[in-house]
């Protein structure tokens, strides 16, 4: 009952305006009243839990995403995409899903996706004849794949708050993220098939290959990042964490020296952007852990785990019930704080009931992407209307749509398929 009204406090605190951080900062304080714990030595663990090497890498993909961002990396990337997946109509709204995956594949940020994506693509849909309400919601969707496609910072998050493998955890929403970007580019050809109206531009074949392989030899230095990133990664050469760093190398001189867009007033913007959003996180996480503590204290997990198994006998109905609790969860508060709050807590039910913690891991994730497009938080939705200029009130019919015939199905494969999340990391020998 006391870790019910705690999460209820947090809901309630956020959805008045209160800030995200102190929103946790008064869960821990009402946790500590309800259970008489002595606070002063629980924010001791919480510092040493959050002094870790693997949460290193976190400043470090987010300041990548923002150089990216600066250094002109995203604009050429999309061009890439626009050249290889055709600029169709429809061919328009599948680059905006496809580039949305590739960024995610370096930045690992959904909000990053947005800003750098949406400026360069919403406009030159429209003059295609997309409305501005239908591609601020297919951007919406599509940014969070970089909650999903590899390296992924809720991951991250993820596995350091349930102690497991970051690369594992990383290989578990390869699947799913895959599976999205094909139903959304399905969803989208289906959409456009049946408004055929708008500019279209068609090239031959000898036109397409030339454009591609310009356009690829411009956008070479940019793609060569994911490619060091994960397969560095998997190839054992580096850990997450150095792989984030020799991102971080990587970017500047290619926005310095090659693309030319990058200067020092922009890298100082960057590095205040990245510190600001890793800051609050950091803080979020030591309040995290230190409820994730008094939790374990007081067998709060395995409390609920009895319950739900008292309510609910049948383990496809426990999992239908963690999916929606999920989803209601990332609907009022954003992907970090429901990965911080509920992971630890839900992980004990999820082995009993014989899901694997890197299958969580994926479950999670895709049910995070429901719940950030969806009101009345809706933090990721938001942020594309600002920069899609249109009220909500007009993307919500779309996203909707997108989120009940893409994500939702997604969701529901990845929660009740396990191979499609699993065989990648026993693939690579991180599980049995």
């Amino acid at each position: 009952m006391g870790a019910l009204l705690a999460i209820v406090a947090v809901v309630v605190l956020m959805m008045i305006g209160v800030p995200v951080v102190f929103s946790f900062a008064a869960m821990t304080f009402i946790l500590s009243i309800i259970y008489d714990v002595d606070i002063s030595s629980l924010m001791t663990t919480g510092f040493w839990s959050v002094n870790s090497i693997i949460l290193l890498a976190l400043p470090l993909f987010v300041m990548t995403g923002y150089l990216m961002q600066a250094g002109g990396m995203a604009a050429r990337l999309v061009s890439f995409v626009e050249t290889v997946v055709g600029k169709s109509r429809s061919g328009m709204g599948s680059s905006m899903v496809v580039a949305c995956g590739v960024f995610g594949a370096i930045s690992g940020t959904a909000s990053a996706a947005v800003a750098s994506i949406g400026t360069i693509m919403i406009d030159p849909m429209e003059k295609h004849g997309y409305k501005r309400e239908y591609t601020s919601a297919l951007l919406g969707i599509s940014s969070l794949l970089g909650l999903l496609i590899p390296p992924s910072i809720t991951m991250i998050l993820y596995a350091v708050v349930t102690r497991q493998s970051v690369a594992a955890c990383f290989l578990a929403t390869i699947g799913p993220g895959i599976l999205l970007i094909m139903m959304l580019c399905v969803l989208n050809w289906l959409k456009m098939r049946r408004h055929p109206d708008g500019a279209a531009e068609v090239l031959n074949f000898r036109q397409r290959v030339e454009a591609v392989g310009s356009n690829m030899w411009k956008a070479l230095p940019a793609l060569m990042l994911p490619v060091i990133i994960l397969g560095g990664i998997y190839g054992g050469v580096f850990t997450p964490t150095e792989a984030a760093a020799i991102a971080v190398v990587y970017s500047i001189p290619v926005g310095l020296f090659v693309y030319r867009e990058l200067d020092l007033k922009k890298m100082a913007q960057c590095l205040l952007a990245a510190a600001t959003t890793t800051g609050v996180i950091m803080v979020i996480l030591v309040f995290s852990f230190v409820a994730s503590r008094i939790f374990t204290y007081e067998r709060v997990p395995q409390q609920l785990t009895e319950l739900l198994m008292d309510l609910f006998q049948n383990k496809l109905l426990i999992l239908l019930v963690v999916n929606i609790f999920l989803i209601l969860l990332g609907m009022i508060m954003d992907d970090v704080s429901v990965v911080a709050i509920v992971s630890p807590l839900l992980l004990p039910v999820m082995v009993d009931i014989g899901v694997d913690p890197v299958h969580f891991a994926a479950i999670v994730g895709t049910s995070v992407v429901i719940g950030c497009n969806s009101p009345p938080m809706a933090p990721i939705l938001f942020m594309t209307c600002r920069i899609g200029r249109v009220g909500m009130s007009q993307v919500m019919r779309p996203a909707l749509g997108f989120m009940a015939f893409a994500a939702l199905p997604v969701m529901l494969v990845t929660t009740y398929w396990p191979p499609l999340a699993l065989y990648l990391p026993r693939l690579f020998g991180y599980i049995n």
